[in-house]
């Protein structure tokens, strides 16, 4: 069986341990520090020496598989979620009390993210693949205490049609106000349901006066064609050829927002920002 491996396991530190519930998969640390907080004065100490406060820091700790089907790298924790969760930190003083749903949260990190700074509700949903929502239920209780949100957990699976999703869900995309994705797309079929999610809320936020602001992080992964006789990223240029025509206000937004997590963040990672017209 082939399997996909996220290459931020080998960026830096992690030193995962086996789950005690599930031995096919491994308990990690994803360390962050606080954004700083301006000081109300400077101190110095005994000889005349300016006191600088060290970076208050803090650790995500995630149940997560290392390896993965395709299928199943919801399982995993790639780039684009911690990207997201960087934005959120920088966003904090913005997008606090506001309500904030992830589509295809994998193991719930920026959901928890979201929660760090934001004492609104966080709706965090993914198909029920590999038994991921109860992953993310057991994630969002071993981190209970760096939060102070209302997380709830949800199913929303991309290709069921709209009209047969849970009245639960529909209740809770009719609340929020800011929609988020990380690497959600790597096939054809599951972008074009994508596409068709993210029409679907932004015209029911627009039907019922609550219009949505989406935040979609993820890698454009190259590949070598002997067609193009070129490097080219098929499923990010998918992507934007899809929506080429789409009444949707796309806005490709800067990387140069401080860094909170551990990750390296290369120049292949993009960040979107989506409205409707």
């Amino acid at each position: 069986m082939f399997t996909v491996t996220s290459e931020i396991y080998s960026e830096t530190n992690y030193q995962p341990t086996k789950s005690a519930s599930d031995g096919s998969k491994v308990i990690s640390k994803f360390r962050f520090r606080y954004p700083e907080e301006k000081l109300e004065r400077i101190t110095a100490d005994r000889d005349g020496d300016l006191e600088v406060p060290r970076p208050r820091r803090g650790v995500i700790e995630l149940e997560h598989s290392e390896a993965t089907e395709l299928r199943l790298v919801g399982l995993q924790v790639w780039r684009g979620a911690l990207l997201l969760a960087d934005y959120l930190f920088f966003k904090r003083t913005e997008f606090s009390g506001k309500n904030v749903m992830e589509l295809g949260a994998g193991v719930g990190l920026t959901s928890i993210a979201a929660g760090i700074h934001n004492p609104g509700k966080i709706f965090c949903t993914d198909v029920d693949l590999g038994c991921i929502l109860k992953l993310i239920r057991g994630n969002v209780q071993r981190n209970s205490k760096l939060f102070s949100a209302d997380i709830s957990v949800l199913e929303f699976d991309f290709l069921t049609p709209k009209d047969q999703q849970s009245q639960e869900l529909l209740t809770a995309i009719d609340s929020s106000d800011i929609i988020l994705a990380a690497d959600v797309i790597y096939d054809d079929t599951l972008t074009d349901a994508f596409i068709s999610v993210v029409d679907f809320l932004l015209e029911r936020g627009k039907s019922n006066g609550r219009p949505k602001t989406m935040y979609v992080a993820l890698e454009k992964r190259y590949v070598f064609t002997l067609e193009d006789c070129e490097s080219v990223a098929p499923m990010y240029e998918y992507l934007l050829r899809q929506v080429a025509n789409k009444p949707w206000k796309i806005e490709h937004l800067p990387l140069d927002f401080p860094q909170y997590f551990e990750y390296d963040r290369c120049p292949q990672l993009v960040l979107m920002e989506i409205k409707g017209r």
